[in-house]
């Protein structure tokens, strides 16, 4: 019901490139927790999906001619932008990672840092006037694929004490 109500609110349009165009990105995050009663074991853990809205060039999907869309379309790219930021600075092992440059990257903090895991699917077309799109999306896959987000570490609670990590 929840992920329902939300893909109806998410902005979709119709492009030159793309008759179903997704004009936003797409955050689910699931909060997860057990306990084992017999050893009093609790965990925790979240699992974030993300549908990320393609960049895209305005000439190629006409986007440019309507100021919604044209709004939308910079925000997304610089959205990107700021995620391939903070995967540079992640693979360069930056004093600083700018989480805060964008939503997108302050909401993906938690899971792009300490003992997150990430993995990425990209969606390519397969036409030939959409090469260079493929392109640049295999790239920063690439860039992402060469980052090491951090070893997995184990947070345990015992009886209402924290165990600490292992």
């Amino acid at each position: 019901v929840l992920i329902s109500a939300a893909a109806r609110a998410r902005s979709v349009a119709t492009t030159k490139m793309n008759a179903h165009s997704s004009r936003s990105h797409s955050v689910f995050i699931l909060h997860l927790s057990g306990r084992n009663e017999e050893s009093g074991v609790s965990v925790e853990g979240e699992l974030n999906l993300c549908d990320l809205a393609g960049s895209e060039r305005l000439d190629r999907s006409g986007a440019g001619s309507d100021v919604k869309r044209l709004k939308e379309t910079q925000a997304i790219n610089k959205s990107l932008s700021c995620l391939g930021d903070v995967f540079n600075a992640l693979g360069n092992g930056a004093s600083h990672i700018p989480f805060r440059n964008s939503k997108l990257t302050y909401l993906l903090q938690d899971c792009l840092s300490g003992d997150g895991k990430a993995l990425m699917f990209v969606n390519l077309s397969p036409t030939h006037e959409s090469s260079h799109e493929s392109l640049c999306s295999l790239r920063f896959a690439q860039r992402v694929n060469q980052v090491e987000l951090g070893k997995a570490t184990k947070h345990v609670q015992y009886a209402g004490k924290v165990g600490g990590r292992r």
